[in-house]
């Protein structure tokens, strides 16, 4: 939470999915901060997938199209956006 706090990020918003669960493509106005709390999640980008456990953040700039997809065993995973 101190990251957040720390980087300028709105208040921060907890969220958590089921096993194989999948996000479509879309993309976000703002820049956001996210990091995986447990399990596992894979973002997919134009620039290629970038796979989240416990402890990771990424970071996406607005307007970087992704999608998403849940690990075997789920995950829980934290995020704000960031200020530009």
């Amino acid at each position: 939470m101190a990251t957040f706090g720390a980087d300028g990020c709105s208040a921060p918003r907890f969220w958590r999915n089921g096993p194989d669960d999948r996000y479509g493509a879309h993309d976000h106005t703002f820049h956001k901060v996210l990091f995986c709390l447990s399990g596992s999640i894979v973002f997919h980008t134009d620039e290629g997938d970038v796979e989240l456990t416990a402890g990771d953040r990424l970071d996406l700039e607005p307007g970087t199209s992704h999608s998403a997809t849940v690990g075997p065993e789920g995950c829980e995973c934290v995020e704000a956006s960031q200020d530009s």
